[in-house]
């Protein structure tokens, strides 16, 4: 009887996860929620668990995953990213059934999800942080004491959920009034998304670059790097465009980073995959922002430059192997860029656009490309779930070949039904700073054109190249 591994997630994700389980000749086992009943990813599955008529809801429901697995003979759970992935609990649950749960343990995930704890830990290692306070009092003493921390550093000053994760659970303060106001708010968001009201401050950088580093763990204390990734194209604390290397041209610099990174996931006793974050001020002074305590969304422009399955590696390590390279053996080759192709209106605030059809799905491909969605043409996008369709990643010898690929595909890349983002991203491929490699995370507060453009420009040129070819062939029956 072949090993069996659930992947508890959905969409592109669950994809990925099931590709690399069945090329480790294991079975994968998908489980779905109604509103997922024509996705992809239980249709590549060896078998599917269907979990209730949600929708999240059943996603989320810790007994019904553990369920399936055990109905299955799952002996391992990969939570791949959002839903579960950063839960204590469910890694706690994994443990106690005997289940592997293809992450770091429960303790790490609870020490590093919790931000206050997870800045304690890196002061004792003397990691570089942002200034910050510990978890807010609550009442008057908790506003009397951020107040007092904005006295002391000054606004902007940013207010946390300390639970928060994702770009979730952040606010831009800048006054004592809005600091008075937005604590309690803060505070019921927090608990709402989180089960948890705690909140926290920290001084904010202006307008940092966003630098993260892969980095990955065995059971034998082994742990490495794989480079810097640049996530600093964001909107709204959500990254947008990810790219690795760091477009920082100081090698040393970067290379203290990779080294900080190492150092820090030591200090929080982790294993299995993760990422350091770290915001980058105009000076070039460095700062521990947080752990994630999972495979990335933005996993793939790592594999791309340095050859390395990450999710391969993760299995394999939850399964206790060894790492199989050495610091040594990683090499960056090139560059990556990951844009992720989402069911949105840019120039409505970036409105989703479920509950449409794909009419037309045409994408790109060709050397250094590569797609990593569920989307098909006749597909109806959920309303329910992310707006995320498709992550393109594409791969050059140099930054300049990679831009270029990048400006192709996004010409060549047609999804007729929804408004997605492709359009907004092709301004971004065309537009000089971003051609020159200068962005950090002000890079869209800075550049509104972006947001001007054409909806239909793409088809409309394609399909006037149509009528022209077949206008040619009409005329020149001998055409190539």
């Amino acid at each position: 009887m072949k090993t069996k591994i659930l992947v508890a997630n959905r969409g592109e994700i669950a994809i990925r996860l099931i590709r690399a389980i069945q090329e480790l000749h294991y079975e994968a086992v998908a489980v779905y929620e109604t509103p997922d009943k024509d996705s992809s990813h239980i249709r590549i599955a060896n078998e599917a668990v269907w979990l209730g008529k949600g929708p999240r809801c059943d996603y989320l429901d810790i007994d019904k995953i553990i369920k399936a697995a055990k109905k299955t003979g799952a002996i391992a759970i990969h939570p791949g990213y959002g839903f579960l992935a950063e839960n204590a609990n469910f890694a706690k649950a994994c443990e106690d059934e005997g289940i592997i749960f293809i992450g770091p343990s429960s303790e790490v995930v609870t020490n590093l999800g919790n931000k206050v704890i997870a800045r304690k830990i890196m002061a004792e290692a003397g990691i570089p942080m942002v200034p910050g306070t510990d978890n807010l009092p609550h009442g008057d003493e908790g506003v009397k004491a951020a107040i007092a921390f904005a006295d002391e550093f000054k606004y902007p000053i940013m207010l946390k959920a300390t639970s928060g994760g994702g770009g979730r659970g952040i606010r831009l303060i800048e006054s004592d009034a809005q600091m008075k106001s937005e604590i309690p708010v803060a505070r019921a968001e927090a608990l709402a998304a989180f089960n948890d009201a705690s909140v926290y401050l920290e001084k904010v950088v202006v307008e940092p670059k966003h630098v993260e580093v892969q980095i990955m763990a065995d059971h034998e204390g082994t742990t490495i790097h794989l480079g810097t990734r640049d996530c600093s194209i964001q909107r709204r604390n959500q990254k947008l465009i990810e790219i690795a290397p760091s477009m920082i041209g100081d090698k040393k610099l970067l290379d203290t980073i990779c080294e900080t990174a190492v150092k820090a996931a030591k200090a929080a006793n982790y294993l299995n995959a993760g990422t350091v974050e770290f915001l980058i001020d105009k000076d070039f002074n460095y700062y521990f922002m947080e752990i994630n305590t999972r495979v990335q969304v933005e996993h793939t422009v790592t594999e791309m430059v340095t050859g390395i399955d990450i999710v391969r590696t993760q299995i394999k390590l939850a399964l206790g192997k060894k790492l199989s390279f050495s610091q040594n053996d990683v090499q960056l080759r090139g560059h990556a860029i990951e844009m992720r192709i989402n069911a949105e209106d840019p120039k409505a605030d970036f409105m989703p656009e479920g509950g449409k059809t794909v009419s037309v799905y045409r994408s790109p491909g060709g050397y250094g490309v590569r797609l990593d969605g569920f989307v098909y043409q006749g597909f109806t996008i959920p309303e329910v779930y992310d707006s995320l369709l498709v992550k393109m990643t594409v791969h050059g010898f140099s930054w300049n070949e990679t831009v270029d690929r990048l400006r192709r595909c996004l010409q060549n890349f047609v999804i007729s039904g929804p408004k997605t983002t492709i359009p907004f991203y092709l301004n971004i491929a065309k537009e000089p700073d971003f051609i020159a490699g200068n962005f950090d995370t002000s890079y869209l507060d800075k550049h509104p054109e972006l947001f001007i453009y054409e909806d239909n420009a793409n088809e409309a040129s394609k399909l006037a190249n149509l009528i022209a070819e077949i206008h040619h062939r009409g005329y020149n029956p001998y055409a190539a």
